[in-house]
């Protein structure tokens, strides 16, 4: 999803604080920023204390809201380079659209997974309709050296892992969890998982210790190894934990994810996701050019416009 926030300068991965080599619990509150169609939702990946949670280096929390007749969600035509897009949706429907062709409607319990590569372009609109309702989480995924100037790429993944445990039903959205394996394809060590209870739940979760975590309340209020959390903070948990404890008096919902540190510094600007300044500023000059990025056909948005990046310098405290 492409937000309409100010912009700012590219933020580097590493001006916020370092990967620590034992556990946190360190709250972050996300904030609100507008997307396509006036729709307000809480960013909680990049922000100023943590860039990204293993190679997830962006997290949208959209939702859940109704919206009337002729509204929803409206993000016209726009580029990505060195990315995965990863639209994971709870409720409602969104059409999917991009320069390779690719149409694709995705329904709740599907996740839609975008390999940006060298350079992609796609719009997201909600299927027509008497309105409607949107529920949603959409993440980044930085790509490592070695396959970011890939050939991009599209999928939707309609059938993922589902266990019951503890009351929970967990959806293993990527990696592995629960010794069950996603069959989404991601090019770095990561996981996903969204833990849904319908009432009281209580779940041990088993993690890999090498990795970094963070948990994301997405609806009710829960407890994450004893902090109370609801929409609207980021949990940050560290490195070096082998079990988490995840448990709920009444409905709600958690997204976990996790990963390797990311070993490579990366840089963060509009929907671009790159080493250096200047692969940004060439990006930005191919795509308001009609260059590089091919045509997305059928979508009722306007074509937005890359924002100017020349002449801007980086400064590591300020967010995307």
């Amino acid at each position: 999803m492409t937000d309409l926030a100010p912009v700012v300068p590219p933020s580097p991965a590493t001006d916020a604080a370092p990967c620590p080599d034992h556990p946190l619990l360190e709250r972050i509150e996300t904030r609100a920023t507008e997307i396509g169609g006036g729709l307000m939702i809480r960013r909680a990946l990049p922000n100023r204390r943590r860039r990204t949670v293993g190679a997830w280096c962006f997290l949208d929390h959209a939702g859940p809201l109704d919206y009337p007749p002729g509204a929803g969600l409206r993000v016209g035509p726009h580029p990505h380079i060195g990315l995965q897009t990863f639209t994971w949706m709870i409720e409602g429907d969104v059409v999917h659209r991009d320069s390779l062709g690719n149409e694709q409607l995705i329904t709740p319990g599907q996740v839609n997974l975008m390999t940006a590569g060298r350079g992609i372009s796609h719009s997201e609109d909600s299927a027509p309709g008497p309105g409607g309702r949107l529920h949603a989480a959409q993440l980044w995924i930085a790509l490592p050296e070695a396959h970011r100037h890939g050939p991009p790429a599209f999928r939707n993944y309609p059938r993922l892992p589902l266990i019951e445990r503890g009351g929970f039903a967990v959806r293993v959205l990527a990696g592995s969890a629960l010794s069950e394996s996603s069959p989404v394809e991601v090019y770095s060590p990561l996981m996903a998982a969204d833990l849904s209870a319908v009432g009281a739940a209580r779940l041990e979760m088993p993690l890999i210790a090498a990795f970094e975590h963070a948990a994301l309340v997405l609806g009710g209020t829960a407890t994450v190894e004893g902090e109370s959390l609801s929409p609207g903070t980021l949990l940050y948990l560290g490195t070096r934990r082998e079990r988490l404890a995840v448990a709920c008096e009444r409905a709600a919902r958690v997204l976990i994810v996790g990963g390797a540190p990311f070993g490579e510094e990366v840089l963060l600007w509009w929907n671009f996701v790159a080493r250096r300044v200047e692969e940004m500023e060439e990006a930005t000059r191919a795509w308001n050019s009609g260059e590089r990025f091919g045509e997305v056909r059928g979508s009722p948005s306007p074509r937005l416009l890359a924002p100017d990046v020349s002449g801007l310098r980086l400064r590591g405290s300020r967010p995307r």
